[in-house]
C-alpha cells in the first residue's frame, strides 16, 4: 500500500494541528485529562458555543473536528465510528444530533466545522488565556460584526458626507497655498425652502 492509499484511510482535518506542548495537567492523570476533553467535546456538540481555557479549547477542537468528519464520511452504520461517538459524547442523545443534524449541516462545507476566537482579557484580575469555541451555523449572534452591512446606516452616511466636506475644505486651502493670491474656494450655500414657498430670486446689484 503506497502513501497515497494510506491517506484515504482516515479523514483529513481542515484545521492546523500545531506540534506544541499543551499545559493540560490533571490530578487524576491521563484518564482525568481525557475525561476533561470528553466533557468539552460533549458540551460543544450540545451547546454549539462554549468559552474555556485556550489550551483546552485548542486540543478539544481537533477531536471534535475528527468526530464530525468521520460521521460525515462513514455515517451511522459504521461500527467504529459509532463506537467513537459513543466514547466522546457522554450524553447519548447527542449521538443522534451528531449524525442527523451536524453531519448533514457540514456535509457540503469546504472549511472547518468549528471556529475558535481568543476571548477578551478579564480586567481587573489575573489574565488567563481564554477562548471561545463554536460550531459553524449555530443559532447564536455572530461574535464579530459584519461591517459590510453597516454602510447604509444613517450615522455612517452622515459621517461620510462630513468627511467629504472636510476634504473639500482642506483641498481648497492647499490650492490657495500653491497658487499665490488665490482665495479659498467656497462652496455655494443653498437656502432651504418649504414645499409651498417658491425659492427666492437673487436681487440685482445696484
Amino acid at each position: 500500500m503506497n502513501q497515497a492509499e494510506v491517506t484515504k484511510l482516515m479523514s483529513q482535518l481542515r484545521i492546523a494541528i500545531r506540534p506544541r506542548h499543551r499545559n493540560l495537567k490533571n490530578i487524576d492523570g491521563p484518564e482525568g485529562r481525557l475525561l476533561k476533553l470528553r466533557k468539552t467535546v460533549t458540551a460543544l456538540v450540545k451547546h454549539e458555543r462554549i468559552e474555556l481555557n485556550y489550551q483546552r479549547a485548542d486540543e478539544a477542537r481537533a477531536y471534535a473536528e475528527r468526530l464530525i468528519s468521520d460521521a460525515i464520511r462513514n455515517g451511522d452504520r459504521h461500527k467504529p465510528t459509532m463506537e467513537m461517538a459513543d466514547y466522546w459524547l457522554l450524553e447519548k442523545q447527542l449521538v443522534h444530533k451528531l449524525f442527523k443534524v451536524l453531519a448533514p449541516r457540514f456535509e457540503e462545507y469546504k472549511v472547518s466545522a468549528t471556529r475558535m476566537y481568543k476571548a477578551p482579557k478579564e480586567y481587573p484580575g489575573w489574565y488567563r488565556k481564554r477562548a471561545v469555541l463554536e460550531l459553524r451555523g449555530n443559532p447564536y449572534p455572530a461574535l464579530l460584526p459584519n461591517p459590510a452591512n453597516n454602510r447604509n446606516l444613517l450615522h455612517n452616511l452622515l459621517m461620510d458626507e462630513a468627511k467629504k466636506d472636510y476634504r473639500r475644505e482642506k483641498y481648497a486651502e492647499i490650492a490657495a497655498q500653491i497658487v499665490p493670491g488665490s482665495a479659498p474656494v467656497e462652496t455655494p450655500v443653498v437656502e432651504e425652502t418649504t414645499a409651498n414657498e417658491p425659492p427666492k430670486k437673487a436681487q440685482p446689484s445696484a
